[in-house]
C-alpha cells in the first residue's frame, strides 16, 4: 500500500514527479525528472514529465471530481478511463492519428500518453494564420475511420451495444446538452455576451420560435441517437498539428452519439478561424489568401469525407440491409444534415455561452469583434434551419459568405 495506491487525490507538480518515478516504467533508473503543469483546458490537470539527461518526456493527464472552469460542473473522474480507452481504440482505427497511451490508473484517475510538444495546438496556429495543407486529408481519414467503423453498419451489433455501454458518459453529455443545445438559445444567467451581441441574439435567436423548436429536436436527437462512437468535443483546441502531421486528443466527451456532431465541430471552429482572419489580418492580399485557404479546407473536409465514407462503406459494410439500393445515400445524407446543424449549434454556443474561443475574443477592435459575432450567429441560424439543403463543401462556405455580405 502507498501514496498512489490507496485512494485518489489531486496531484501537484511535485506529486506527479514522484508518481512518474514510482508508477511508470518509462524512464531510466538514473533519470533526472522535471514536472510542469501545462493544462489550460476547462476540466483536467495536465503535466509534462521530462528527463533532463535523455530528453525523454511523457504527458500525465488527471481528472478531478469538478471541472476547472467552474465548481458548478460536477463530473465523474471515470471520464479519464473513457478517454484513455477511446484513444487506444482511435489509435488503432485511425492509423495513429491520436497520441499513444502508455498506462491508465483507475485509482489516481489519470493516464500517461505520448508527449506531442513538438506539435502545436491547432487553434493557436490558426490564430497566427498558419496553414496546414494536409489537414483536410488527415482529419477526414480520422472521421471516416472512427465514425463509420464503430457504427452498426460495420460492427457486430452485440459488440457495438457493449461499446455503447462501456462509453456511456452522462456527466459530460449533460454539459454538452446544457452548453450547446439549451443555454445559448435563451437569456441564461451563465451566458456571456457583448451588449450589442446580446441584443442581436435576443432579436434573432431567442425570440425565433421556429429556431427554438429545431434546437429542441436536435437536443433529443443528440441524446437518443447512438450512431457512432464520437469524440464529442472535436474543436481546433483538441487537435495538435505540424505541417505534415495531425493528432486528435482530448476525447473525454466521447460517447455513442450522432456522427455529424464531430464533423460539425471541426467545420464550425474553422469558421471561427475564418472570421478571425477577416477581422485581424489588415493586409487585403494576405487576408484574401488566408481566407481562401480556409475556404478550400472547409470544402475539402466536407467533400473528402463524403468521398472516403462511400469508399469505406463499400469495403467495410457488414450489415446486410445496409447494402440495399439507396441506403448509403440516405445514411450519409443524414450525417451531412446533422453536420450542418452542429455547425450552427457550435457557432451559437461559442459566441453566446460560457466557453468562448480565442479566435473571436482575441479580436481587439470591438466593432470588428461584434461584426464577427453577428456573422457567426446569423450563419448559425441558417445552418440549423436549412440543414436539409446544406450538403456540399461549397454549400457550407456559401452560408458564411452570405452572412458576411449582410454586415
Amino acid at each position: 500500500m502507498g501514496k498512489f495506491t490507496d485512494e485518489y487525490f489531486t496531484m501537484t507538480e511535485k506529486d506527479v514527479l514522484q508518481y512518474a518515478k514510482l508508477q511508470l516504467d518509462f524512464f531510466d533508473g538514473d533519470a533526472e525528472l522535471t514536472s510542469r503543469e501545462i493544462g489550460d483546458g476547462n476540466l483536467n490537470y495536465v503535466f509534462k514529465i521530462q528527463d533532463k539527461k535523455s530528453n525523454k518526456s511523457i504527458i500525465i493527464k488527471q481528472a478531478g471530481p469538478v471541472a476547472r472552469i467552474s465548481d458548478e460542473f460536477k463530473v465523474s473522474p471515470d471520464r479519464n478511463r473513457i478517454e484513455s480507452e477511446i484513444l487506444e481504440l482511435q489509435y488503432k482505427l485511425s492509423g495513429g492519428l491520436v497520441p499513444k497511451i502508455y498506462k491508465y490508473d483507475s485509482i489516481m484517475n489519470c493516464f500517461a500518453m505520448e508527449d506531442l510538444s513538438d506539435y502545436e495546438i491547432m487553434r493557436t496556429a490558426l490564430n497566427k494564420h498558419e496553414k496546414f495543407p494536409r489537414f483536410a486529408d488527415h482529419i477526414t481519414t480520422f472521421l471516416v475511420n472512427t465514425l463509420l467503423l464503430t457504427s452498426d453498419v460495420a460492427t457486430n451489433h452485440k459488440k457495438k451495444k457493449e461499446l455503447v455501454k462501456d462509453f456511456i458518459n452522462p456527466e459530460l453529455c449533460e454539459i454538452t446538452e446544457d452548453l450547446v443545445y439549451t443555454e445559448p438559445f435563451y437569456d441564461c444567467s451563465r451566458n456571456d455576451l457583448l451588449p450589442e451581441t446580446k441584443k442581436f441574439a435576443a432579436s434573432n435567436l431567442w425570440n425565433d420560435k421556429k429556431l427554438l423548436l429545431e434546437t429542441a429536436k436536435l437536443k433529443f436527437e443528440f441524446m437518443t441517437n447512438a450512431q457512432s462512437l464520437i469524440h464529442g468535443d472535436l474543436h481546433t483546441g483538441s487537435i495538435f498539428v505540424k505541417s505534415d502531421s495531425t493528432k486528435v486528443f482530448d476525447s473525454e466527451f466521447a460517447f455513442y452519439g450522432p456522427a455529424g456532431y464531430d464533423i460539425g465541430n471541426v467545420i464550425a471552429n474553422l469558421i471561427f478561424a475564418y472570421e478571425n482572419a477577416e477581422a485581424a489580418i489588415l493586409d487585403e492580399k494576405e487576408k484574401e489568401d488566408y481566407k481562401g485557404w480556409l475556404e478550400v479546407t472547409i470544402i475539402d473536409i466536407i467533400d473528402l469525407f463524403s468521398k472516403k465514407f462511400k469508399a469505406s462503406w463499400k469495403e467495410n459494410v457488414s450489415e446486410k440491409v445496409a447494402n440495399y439500393e439507396g441506403f448509403l445515400e440516405y445514411y450519409l445524407g443524414n450525417i451531412l444534415k446533422d453536420t450542418s446543424a452542429v455547425v450552427g449549434l457550435e457557432l451559437a454556443r461559442r459566441i453566446i455561452g460560457l466557453a468562448h474561443v480565442s479566435d473571436i475574443v482575441s479580436i481587439k477592435d470591438i466593432e470588428k469583434r461584434t461584426r464577427a459575432e453577428k456573422i457567426c450567429l446569423l450563419s448559425s441560424k441558417k445552418f440549423i434551419l436549412d440543414r436539409e439543403n446544406i450538403k456540399s463543401g461549397v454549400d457550407f462556405i456559401q452560408v458564411i459568405k452570405d452572412a458576411e455580405n449582410k454586415f
